[in-house]
């Protein structure tokens, strides 16, 4: 016959199932390889998407979380480029401001006990109300009249409003820190910090569960409720400030991971909170 093939019509029951089993095989073979064929392609086209996405994260156009150990080689250069001054120390509460007795207080800091109080906690004879923003030492506050232990320090975290001032100041007492950021920072700085320490525990310990991230946006207090112009970084421990005028990851790193008790493993605390290691 021409073709090479075998006419059916001359083949036998078996002889016609074993070609069709045969017909059947190559078929399936056939189906197989272009499976293959098309698994192969799309194999390729994943690797270069990925291949992609690392040149792009490498060049600093991705979204991966920066390394504690690459912020921290980069923090000194990173700080001068935001335009961060270097960190100051505070004085205490000033006796004159607080809201109650001022004669009393006065007197407390005289005889040597004005870390009372600094540490005033708001209800007393002293502090019977919150003083204004405008009554602290510094802007943001990093110590004075506080929110009580009812209901307590704030938990750490990152906030995206502004979170009660008084208990953030409680906060610091316990050897916290604090990232303030003005609201008209630009949004991608603000997120870099903000992702940064809003890690799980379980993917990356940065200190995160001493650290507090939030705007600074008391319209209420005034011009005390606003950071410094030309700042739109504050970073606060007890009786420390450094402020900058960029958000910036490096810098808002190398300041908590010295400043929060206990502070980032291989670093040494530099802060002087009266109960560091406090619970939040």
């Amino acid at each position: 016959m021409a073709g090479g093939g075998t006419d059916p019509r001359r083949m036998t029951k078996a002889e016609r199932k074993e070609d069709a089993r045969r017909r059947r095989e190559e078929i399936q073979r056939q189906m197989a390889r272009r499976r293959k064929n098309r698994l192969v392609v799309v194999a390729v086209a994943i690797a270069v998407a990925l291949a992609i996405v690392a040149v792009v994260t490498l060049q600093g156009g991705g979204s991966a979380i920066a390394s504690p150990k690459d912020l921290l080689a980069r923090a000194a250069d990173q700080e001068k480029a935001a335009s961060c001054t270097s960190v100051q120390a505070v004085p205490v509460f000033d006796a004159a401001n607080v809201t109650g007795d001022v004669a009393a207080a006065q007197a407390a800091a005289s005889q040597g006990d004005g870390s009372a109080i600094d540490r005033d906690h708001v209800g007393s004879q002293y502090d019977p109300t919150d003083p204004p923003l405008s009554a602290y030492r510094s802007r943001p506050p990093t110590s004075g009249p506080h929110t009580g232990s009812s209901p307590g320090p704030l938990p750490a975290g990152v906030y995206d409003t502004p979170p009660d001032i008084y208990r953030a100041i409680h906060d610091l007492e316990h050897g916290a820190s604090i990232v303030w950021y003005s609201p008209d920072a630009p949004p991608a700085q603000a997120k870099q910090v903000k992702d940064f320490f809003d890690q799980r525990l379980i993917d990356a310990k940065v200190g995160q569960d001493r650290v507090i991230v939030a705007p600074f946006d008391y319209p209420e207090q005034g011009a005390a409720g606003r950071l410094p112009s030309g700042v739109q970084m504050a970073l606060v421990a007890w009786h420390r400030l450094e402020t900058c005028g960029q958000v910036n990851l490096a810098a808002a790193f190398d300041f908590t991971s010295q400043y929060s008790a206990p502070p980032y493993p291989g670093r040494k605390y530099a802060g002087e909170a009266p109960e560091a290691g406090a619970a939040l």
